[in-house]
């Protein structure tokens, strides 16, 4: 057994305390569990113990075995709330179906990540998880064995059941809990071997399916509470543009409208938080009895916007540089698409170089360049954004859907100037975050609205609303270039990106490492236009980018597409070039072998072919694609998904990851795009924004994991970016055309036809 240490620091220690009524409490980061058990129900007769304590962050042992753990993890769908517990309860040894979740409200005392983003829950949670489990199993054990008066090493423990192998004396963990807490923690703790593992490994049920699939009230939007008022806002039409004046006598006197007003959710002088990105500070709000009510009196206010010189200067300085005529500082697509190509690349910064690239380039035989480009994006979660704020008296409760509650407080505290002690962030399930609810907003303009009217708010965002409020994925541009010298062999590898308003360059990735002469640089362009994390930042672009010019750049090597990646990993691994490299070429190369293996990539059965792997977040993804085209529509038939994760705590859910991380990859890069004309967004909502549909989703995903034992890494993003990569390399197959831009179906559709 591998033993370590039960001190994790000082957010992160471990300690017991007694129970009134007799029972161990231990408190740990990162937990989630079970689904609460519902009030009244012959379950609840059955499980709850007779005396209950409600302590956030804590693990608790009643006095008839059953064990509750608070998750303080937002759940956004990636299924935490059900793998997070089994890693304790694998520690504990305690029946999976005796364990309960509830979700922990925020409380910074005790947790120290209350954050769903970057695919990191389960990989910074496993060590803190499996070391609580296990200090509970130790003081139980050593309980035991004090009562019984035996060696501890004579003890064994199975589904929470403490047995003595020489007498068969048996006793519950609920049994032995009030006589644990008396036990002092012990200084290490010994975690299974893998091989022991009994609940990690194996598939357990979403812990909130049941609910979800019956419409119960889980999310922020379900919520209601009596002498609670409607909320909704008015934005700028345009980035670039800000509130000048209003006429809202009309809707005033409309049915069940109880105020219009204006609002500055982040006033000049306030210090903000990274979360604070929002589109439109000043926005007009109107309040009312119901959500139609409000949405009816939102068409009868008449607003008047002003150009905000401020924002709109060096956007016009910009696109006057570039020598673009009718330079208003109010952005367009195509301006955007004229910056990225002409002036980008000359504000590039070298960020990584290896060898005499220049001179490889000047001696090449040949040199092949392509550039790729992908628009803005819109989240689109399925549940708007919305949130509850009962702001008064010097004291706010708010309730709904955030994936930061910890810099939501923060924020609250600096736009309200209330105690930290006296605000309460209630988190709920959400309808889809994928980065959008990173960023709060929403939160502190309900907390600024209920303050104003005293009174219970819900601020729910239309669909228009939402859409058209920013905070989109970045727009972005790479060029590669390859160098090849006489004999066909690559010398060189140059990579020039960059975007609005940021780089999606990471210059110690792949190939990085595997060519001796190697130049990476960098630039971004300004914008009015919010931009946030999407899923997988920046990988969501440059994976399928990087690989489609590895594909292309194979066959104009005469090389199979999958053995020459292969090939680079080699060398990557064998004799690397620099220091830096940020992978592991032999994880790298196993996924792609066995992606290769299971897909029968030398029998495509006449099928389009295409591969693409890419490391992110820890992990490391490898699909192949394959696409036909039938009555002028291109179908995907079948992904085959090979990923390394580490230990998969949970397949089932693990597998529904893959599956939909690559759906909505396929679907982003074939259709969805958000557009410009003189600062308006030309998308509001899915009749002109488009995303995959059911029947446009692959026939089968096939989905295959590497058992390596290392700890798990992320994977709720990783599956995402190679998709896209895979797709543009069967889809030239398929067309015998190369895809530079995306979305893809612009230029598909128009080859499809001819």
């Amino acid at each position: 057994m591998t033993k370590v240490k039960t001190s994790l620091g000082r957010r992160s220690f471990i300690k017991s305390v007694s129970l009134a009524g007799g029972g161990l409490i231990i408190g740990f980061n990162w937990l989630a569990c079970k689904g609460p058990v519902e009030e009244g129900s012959e379950e609840l007769a059955m499980q709850m113990p007779k005396e209950w304590f409600e302590l956030n962050g804590y693990l608790k042992i009643g006095e008839n075995g059953i064990v509750t753990i608070y998750s303080p993890n937002p759940e956004i769908g990636q299924n935490v709330k059900t793998s997070m517990p089994m890693i304790v309860a694998e520690e504990l040894d305690v029946d999976w179906n005796n364990v309960i979740v509830e979700q922990a409200p925020l409380n910074t005392e005790i947790f120290t990540r209350q954050l769903a983003g970057g695919s990191q829950s389960i990989r910074q949670g496993w060590q803190s998880l499996r070391t609580a489990g296990a200090t509970a199993r130790q003081m139980l054990l050593t309980a035991a064995a004090d009562q019984w008066g035996v060696p501890i090493s004579e003890l064994s423990v199975e589904n929470g059941v403490i047995k003595h192998e020489g007498s068969d004396k048996t006793i519950g963990y609920g049994e032995i809990a009030k006589a644990a807490v008396n036990v002092e923690i012990p200084e290490e703790v010994e975690l299974k071997e893998i091989d022991n593992f009994k609940i990690i490994g194996t598939s357990r049920k979403n812990v909130d399916a049941k609910k979800i699939v019956t419409g119960q009230p889980l999310y922020g939007i379900d919520t209601y509470k009596d002498g609670m008022l409607i909320a909704m806002v008015i934005q700028p039409p345009a980035f670039g543009m800000e509130f000048k004046s209003m006429d809202a006598e009309k809707a005033k006197g409309m049915p069940g409208i109880k105020d219009i007003f204006t609002i500055d959710t982040y006033p000049e002088d306030m210090e903000k938080e990274w979360s604070d990105v929002g589109s439109f500070s000043k926005l007009v709000v109107v309040v009312g009895e119901s959500t139609w009510q409000v949405m009816q009196a939102k068409k009868a206010v008449k607003v008047e916007w002003d150009l905000n010189p401020k924002l709109t200067k060096e956007i016009e300085i910009l696109e006057k540089s570039a020598g673009m005529d009718g330079a208003t500082g109010l952005e367009s697509s195509d301006i955007h698409t004229n910056l990225m190509a002409e002036v980008g690349s000359r504000k590039s910064e070298i960020v990584r170089k290896d060898g005499d690239p220049e001179k490889a380039f000047k001696n090449a035989a040949r040199v092949i360049e392509r550039s790729y480009t992908c628009p803005f994006l819109s989240h689109n979660c399925m549940e708007p954004m919305n949130f509850f704020a009962d702001v008064s008296d010097g004291k706010a409760e708010l309730l709904g859907p955030i994936q930061t509650p910890e810099y939501a407080e923060k924020s609250v505290n600096k736009r309200l100037g209330y105690d930290l002690e006296n605000i309460d962030i209630q988190m709920t399930r959400m309808g889809g975050g994928f980065g959008r609810r990173l960023y709060g907003h929403f939160l502190v303009e309900a907390a600024v609205i209920s303050e104003k009217m005293g009174t219970p708010i819900k601020l729910v965002y239309s669909r228009e609303d939402d859409m058209t409020n920013g905070v989109y994925r970045p727009a972005y541009h790479v060029t590669y270039r390859a160098a090849l010298d006489a004999n066909n062999k690559l010398t060189a590898f140059h990579v020039n990106a960059g975007g609005i308003p940021e780089s999606p360059l990471f210059a110690n990735r792949f190939p990085a490492g595997a060519v001796d002469n190697y130049l990476a640089e960098s630039w971004s362009l300004e914008t009015n236009i919010s931009v946030g994390a999407f899923r997988a930042p920046r990988s969501n672009f440059i994976a399928g980018a990087e690989q489609s010019f590895l594909d292309e750049l194979s066959e104009e090597m005469g090389q199979d597409p999958i053995q020459f990646r292969l090939d680079l990993l080699e060398r990557a691994g064998s004799d690397p070039v620099g220091e830096e490299n940020d992978y592991d070429a032999a994880r790298y190369a196993a996924v792609l072998k066995l992606a290769r293996d299971k897909s029968g990539w030398n029998n495509s059965s006449g099928m389009n072919r295409g591969v693409s792997a890419y490391y992110c977040h820890n992990s490391y993804v490898a699909q192949i694609l394959d696409l036909r085209v039938e009555n002028n529509k291109p179908l995907i038939d079948k992904v085959t998904c090979a990923v390394d994760c580490g230990i998969v705590v949970n397949p089932d859910a693990a597998k529904n990851m893959v599956e939909g991380g690559t759906i909505d990859g396929i679907g982003h890069a074939l259709y969805s795009e958000m557009t410009f004309k003189d600062g308006v967004p030309q998308q509001s909502n899915f009749d002109t924004y488009k995303i995959i549909r059911h029947n446009e989703a692959p026939k089968s995903i096939d989905v295959h994991f590497i058992d390596n034992g290392i700890d798990p890494t992320g994977l709720g993003e990783p599956p995402f970016p190679p998709v896209m990569g895979a797709l543009a390399n069967a889809l030239y197959k398929a067309t015998g055309k190369r895809f530079y831009k995306q979305p893809f179906i612009t230029e598909l559709q128009g080859d499809l036809k001819t």
